[in-house]
């Protein structure tokens, strides 16, 4: 018996009338909920995790969606509009008006020495981060999957080696090497006395960072994949014949969904801080691609000046990383019920 307090919703069967609609001489049937359903119910009463859902949908919708809001704004990115109209920029190339000349024009001002728009540079620096982040996200998932699942699964020699490389690369310092290896990776592609595609620059900070970004999660499954590899609907499979990478596809990675996509949610902020660090820094993205990175280098210059233009990107940045930080949380809260607080 429960106390009028308790929410019995997600554990008891819901009474529903029999489906010729004679519920008075019919016994009523039972109906159930499905995981995902359930799950569902959790998330939609988080309301912080709902909140933050819709503003990480609407970054992904600014990155998807930028050629058109730039285009429907009337401003492009790649344009400096200070050299163009010298009445933007005073004589020491600082934008005339307040708050870095936000006007109607340009609805975030422009930026110092070159005048060009803001918030044509932040829309398309969203798409610019976000889409390395996820492409980085992707492959050190995908990585770390694979090996900690296999690592789980087969042990023996293969998780004692694997699990040494693993220490060895935790053991590196992280940023540094980004640093040192993003060039070398660079020259791996194009000579230095050629100009680098903005493709082989992609190409390259994602190497460099899903070198050293799929270890935590392989190091998450392999221990869930430790005690699932005991249940009988492995050691059934194992009968039957199949064989060890299809009992890693089919049986256990299935059962680790859950886990992998709290994971996922988990990484996307962390990869995508650690490319704009990057740009930052002079390893990432150059000029003229607009980044996240990039308008925190260039906003650094004339941060006494002009506060404004630290501030686009700066807030930018934080309100995609704790929103989506947050989301991951209510996710993982919705789907494992055992976390909610």
């Amino acid at each position: 018996m429960t106390t009028p307090t308790e929410d019995t919703t997600e554990t008891e069967p819901v009474l529903v009338a029999s489906a010729t609609g004679d519920a008075g001489n019919k016994p009523n049937a039972l109906q159930g909920r499905t995981p995902g359903q359930i799950a569902w119910s959790r998330f939609k009463r988080n309301r912080i995790g709902v909140i933050c859902a819709g503003i990480v949908i609407l970054y992904i919708l600014v990155a998807i969606l930028a050629p058109v809001i730039t285009g429907l704004y009337g401003q492009s990115p790649y344009i400096p509009y200070g050299t163009r109209d010298m009445s933007l920029l005073d004589d020491s190339g600082l934008p005339v008006g307040a708050n870095g000349g936000m006007s109607g024009a340009h609805w975030l001002g422009i930026t110092p020495d070159a005048g060009y728009d803001i918030f044509a540079k932040l829309v398309y620096g969203i798409r610019t981060s976000l889409g390395i982040g996820l492409l980085i996200t992707i492959a050190s998932a995908v990585v770390g999957i694979v090996v900690g699942v296999a690592q789980g699964y087969m042990g023996g020699r293969f998780d004692y080696f694997v699990g040494r490389f693993t220490d060895l690369l935790l053991g590196l310092p992280t940023q540094l090497f980004f640093i040192a290896f993003t060039p070398i990776v660079e020259n791996w592609f194009v000579p230095t006395d050629r100009a680098m595609p903005v493709y082989m620059r992609v190409l390259s900070v994602v190497l460099v960072q899903s070198f050293l970004g799929w270890m935590a999660t392989a190091r998450l499954l392999r221990g869930m994949s430790l005690s699932l590899r005991e249940r009988e609907y492995v050691e059934a499979a194992k009968i039957s014949g199949a064989s060890s990478w299809r009992i890693i596809f089919k049986e256990l990675m299935p059962n680790l969904a859950t886990t992998i996509l709290v994971q996922v949610t988990l990484l996307l902020p962390t990869m995508v801080t650690a490319e704009a660090g990057l740009s930052f820094l002079g390893v990432g993205m150059v000029d003229p691609t607009p980044d996240w990175g990039l308008m925190f280098q260039d906003a650094t210059r004339h941060y006494q000046d002009d506060l404004t233009y630290l501030m686009v990107p700066g807030i930018s940045l934080m309100i995609f990383a704790v929103a989506f930080n947050l989301f991951g949380d209510s996710v993982r809260d919705a789907l494992d019920p055992k976390t909610i607080r």
